[in-house]
């Protein structure tokens, strides 16, 4: 597939974005890209997974995905920082890759319940 994307600045689609982008093959560059400390967080954790990943540089984030088995064992825990949403997508995502992860955060979002996400990974 090949076209433009602008995202809206909007945190929950900045998230989607890099996730979804670092999972796809290829490049792809997003305009509108929300660059907080939650959407950073997220495009840190795929950075530290080996996908490479420009700015976000006046709300243009380019990332260049690793397909669906390209992702590569973090050397250290992933720390989502108070991304909630990051979080629990992330769990998702790394409940299907051949490597285990470690997903931390912050006192506040170590202290949100994460029961009823982790349950139907295990």
């Amino acid at each position: 597939m090949s076209g433009r994307c602008r995202v809206p600045g909007d945190k929950s689609i900045s998230h989607r974005a890099v996730m979804l982008a670092a999972l796809a093959d290829g490049e792809s560059r997003f305009e509108g890209f929300l660059a907080g400390a939650d959407t950073l967080a997220t495009a840190a954790a795929f950075r530290a997974m080996g996908v490479a990943i420009d700015g976000p540089h006046e709300g243009v984030l380019t990332v260049r995905g690793v397909g669906l088995g390209g992702l590569r064992p973090p050397a250290g825990p992933l720390d989502m920082g108070n991304a909630g949403t990051g979080m629990r997508l992330l769990a998702g995502l790394m409940a299907g890759q051949p490597f285990g992860v470690t997903l931390v955060g912050d006192a506040s979002l170590s202290r949100r319940p994460m029961r009823r996400v982790m349950a139907p990974l295990r």
